[in-house]
């Protein structure tokens, strides 16, 4: 596998996980508490599942970007990070939205959230495959 892939990927799941981490039990994580019947019990919560996610994701993520890459510097991994976000945080938290019972700020900061998520991911994307340009060749 390209070495560039495999360092894209491990660069974007710490990214993304850190940012997960940060946004769903910090920022988050307090508005969470208030519609707790909305959510599973703490002790029914499937934990182990989230970094599992987050590993197929951020491989997916990172697999995809190297299929289209185009070496056009920052503004591609930023281009590519709001494809993402429009494809994924946009459904994920408006059907969320409209399926549950969650106040709109919720859905709102989910979206946001996870556009600035994917868009920072792309970015490092494009700046991993930058540097690996003079050192590896496909």
């Amino acid at each position: 596998m390209n070495r560039r892939i495999v360092i894209g990927f491990f660069a974007v799941l710490l990214a993304t996980q850190t940012f997960e981490g940060l946004i769903n039990f910090f920022v988050l994580g307090p508005i969470y508490s208030q519609g707790a019947h909305l959510w599973r019990p703490i002790a029914e919560v499937k934990f182990w599942m989230l970094p599992f996610t987050g590993l197929f994701f951020s491989f997916f993520f990172t697999f995809i970007f190297s299929k289209g890459y185009e070496k056009r510097g920052i503004g591609e991994g930023l281009r590519y990070g709001f494809y993402v976000a429009m494809m994924v945080s946009l459904p994920h938290a408006y059907g969320s939205y409209a399926l549950m019972q969650i106040p709109y700020s919720v859905a709102l900061q989910w979206f946001v959230f996870g556009s600035v998520e994917f868009i920072v991911a792309g970015i490092i994307l494009a700046i991993v495959f930058k540097s690996g340009q003079t050192t590896q060749t496909d």
